[in-house]
């Protein structure tokens, strides 16, 4: 999905979300339009903010990692963790 999100074995209306999110985090700014893309999509007005909501907070975590030059550990532990979540989802 990362290498090709527009081939990637995922629903429409993720792939839509990715496409704002993306868009949101590049260039620090989405549209009215944007949005309203993604209602036309079928995705709810929740699923959009729920997006948002993780959004902002990875993006925070990550300036912050990289103003203040958080250690970052192997990428066995990454992995570790993504198996975990994909297992058990976020609780």
């Amino acid at each position: 999905m990362l290498a090709d999100l527009e081939s990637a074995p995922i629903d429409d209306k993720l792939r839509a979300t990715l496409r704002m999110l993306r868009k949101l985090t590049k260039e620090n700014a989405v549209s009215a339009d944007d949005i309203r893309a993604l209602l036309a999509a079928g995705v709810t007005k929740s699923q959009i903010e729920d997006a948002l909501g993780v959004c902002f907070a990875f993006n925070v975590i990550d300036r912050l990692a990289d103003t203040f030059g958080f250690y970052v550990g192997p990428r066995a532990h990454f992995d570790a963790g993504a198996r975990h979540l994909l297992s058990r989802g976020y609780k």
